[in-house]
């Protein structure tokens, strides 16, 4: 397992494939609401790829909103969801946080998720919400 910083044109529409298969295709997620301005190489974020034995199946991206490091955009393909992936990303986008002077972070869970995300740390803020048809829950982390 391992992670890489987005850098080239050619690794970003890998993570955008991946979004693709995750949330347009398997959660119904409309196209109009998953890609927006920040998927760009020169947009403020960062996009990472996950690897598991060198190959690219999971994606996430970190921006900068009110101080904290918001992480989105986080998916594994189906096959890969069983080995320990999810952390990988979530640990490789806290690290750029980090690298960047920042001490919180972010992020909307899909309310499913709650547990996975509790058990790094994260704690839940507020009620359920809806996006896009899927209960999500804002979830912080503070380091």
């Amino acid at each position: 397992m391992s992670i890489k910083k987005v850098t080239t044109e050619a690794d970003l529409q890998v993570a955008f494939d991946f979004r693709r298969k995750v949330f347009i295709e398997e959660q119904r997620v409309p196209e109009v609401e998953e890609y927006d301005e920040f998927d760009s190489l020169q947009a403020p974020c960062d996009h990472i790829l996950v690897y598991y034995k060198e190959q690219p199946v999971g994606t996430g991206r970190l921006r900068v909103v009110e101080g904290y490091g918001k992480l989105e955009r986080i998916c594994i393909v189906e096959e890969f969801r069983k080995f320990g992936l999810g952390k990988e990303i979530i640990m490789g986008l806290e690290q750029i946080a980090r690298d960047n002077g920042l001490t919180k972070a972010k992020l909307n869970a899909q309310s499913y998720a709650e547990g996975f995300y509790e058990k790094l740390g994260y704690k839940r803020e507020g009620e359920e919400f809806m996006d896009c048809g899927i209960p999500h829950i804002l979830m912080k982390k503070y380091w």
